[in-house]
């Protein structure tokens, strides 16, 4: 292809399938692009858009496929996970990172200053779609959201042109890019503020399918005191019995408690110790790590599945949605569906110094379920997920978030749900004068707004 110096693949090329490929597989019969072009650089990014403008085509971006949403068949898809790169100011804390660079890539070169970056609880997640969606971490009651500390972003829009986006340069498009995640362009680049964490006391509290019920409510009613140095969540699991897994959890239903505290140890010790009064412990792995070794408390699965997702943000969580929680979800639920609770609030609730799309900041908890999608279980799984957040709207904000969006979240009254009203049609707005022709559709699409 004219102007492209990276790959491009074609579906009966050698090597289609696995640049196709991401994390997340449950759409893996109808994400079969015409073209995928492996990009090098921003000059590969912006001939790419210019030929599928061009051609007629729909672009879709995908840096690690955690994030696949919509059927790109017969369309372009642009793949970044060539485009490397970390460079850190230990003295202005602050860190530029390419499109392709995953959060572990980041850690690395960051924690020998004793910094870190606003990362999520999946240190192979690509660090700027993640950004890019508003990122919830481990940091995040102390800080807010990964989008809130983004001081600069380098795209190319619609018109195959490069841009600079930050507060003082295109203000209007910088705001869109931070929650607006890929509608508005193909983000190259990014400089993101670093804080000064070094350690976390972290890690998993794992209990007993049978303590659950104490376990939820314990936690519940624990979360509503916690000061904002404390992260947390909670996982409601059946693992399967498979030799890989420690040998305390396997085959068993398990209530697992993560923990990471970004303040004073013996403080942090303090708030975890009635955690472990909630139930009988299988597995105790809390403790004092270096923050690049976040990605030990979550524990998330590191090779690719084929996973349903949905995601419902809460207003409260008081007996009465434990009990629900329960009823559909846990021990004695047999359900097909690994149920987790993100606790929200403190700093994720402040609006951030340089306002922003990124929604759900009314939110004081997230909940997202998720299983493996077995192909002939689908109906079963989606109406089992269907039924836990539906009986869960009486504590809804009516919102969800965007980066824990799944396969049947890429409609556009669904989409609406991530952001404010008003923060929405300033989006379609923006869609409009960005993109007016929507060429960056095969995502969690914002349409533009008519004229």
């Amino acid at each position: 292809m004219i102007g492209i110096s990276g790959p491009v693949f074609r579906p009966d090329d050698d090597g289609y399938d696995a640049e196709r490929t991401g994390y997340n597989l449950a759409l893996a019969d109808h994400h079969r692009p015409a073209l995928v072009v492996g990009a090098t650089g921003p000059a590969d990014v912006a001939a790419a858009i210019r030929y599928a403008s061009a051609a007629g085509l729909a672009v879709a971006v995908q840096a690690t496929g955690h994030g696949i949403s919509a059927d790109t068949h017969g369309q372009l898809v642009i793949s970044t996970r060539r485009m490397k790169g970390v460079q850190v100011d230990p003295e202005a804390r602050t860190a530029r990172i390419a499109a392709g660079v995953r959060w572990h890539e980041v850690l690395a070169e960051t924690a020998p200053y004793g910094l870190a970056p606003l990362s999520g609880s999946n240190p192979d997640v690509g660090a700027v779609g993640y950004t890019l969606g508003g990122g919830i971490g481990l940091l995040g009651r102390r800080y807010g959201f990964a989008a809130d500390h983004v001081r600069r972003l380098d795209v190319v829009t619609a018109d195959g042109q490069l841009r600079q986006a930050t507060a003082d340069r295109e203000p209007d498009l910088f705001w869109a890019l931070r929650g607006g995640k890929d509608n508005f362009g193909v983000a190259v680049s990014m400089e993101i503020d670093l804080v000064p964490v070094a350690t976390l006391l972290g890690g998993g509290l794992y209990f007993p399918g049978e303590a659950a019920d104490d376990v939820l409510h314990g936690y519940a009613e624990w979360t509503r005191t916690v000061p904002e140095e404390m992260s947390s969540s909670l996982q409601l699991i059946r693992y399967p019995d498979l030799p890989v897994l420690p040998e305390p959890l396997r085959g068993r239903y398990v209530a697992h408690l993560r923990i990471a505290w970004s303040g004073p140890e013996e403080q942090g010790r303090r708030w975890v110790r009635p955690l472990r009064e909630l139930g009988p412990l299988l597995m105790d792995t809390v403790r004092l790590l270096p923050y690049r070794e976040v990605g030990t408390i979550h524990h998330e699965p590191p090779l690719p599945v084929a996973a349903y997702d949905r995601n419902t943000a809460l207003r409260a969580l008081d007996p009465a949605a434990v009990d629900t929680l329960l009823d559909l979800a846990g021990p004695q639920a047999d359900a097909p569906i690994i149920l987790e609770i993100r606790h929200q609030g403190g700093a994720y609730s402040r609006p951030p110094a340089v306002p922003n799309a990124v929604g759900g900041r009314d939110a004081a908890y997230m909940l997202f379920s998720t299983h493996i999608l077995e192909p002939d279980r689908l109906e079963e799984i989606r109406y089992a997920h269907g039924g836990l957040h539906d009986k869960l709207r009486p504590w809804s904000t009516g919102g969800a978030f965007v980066n824990f969006f799944g396969i049947d979240d890429a409609t556009p009254d669904t989409v609406r749900t991530a952001y404010h009203p008003a923060d929405y049609r300033r989006l379609a707005a923006l869609k409009a004068a960005w993109d007016p022709g929507n060429l960056f559709r095969l995502n969690y699409n914002i349409p533009p707004a008519r004229t």
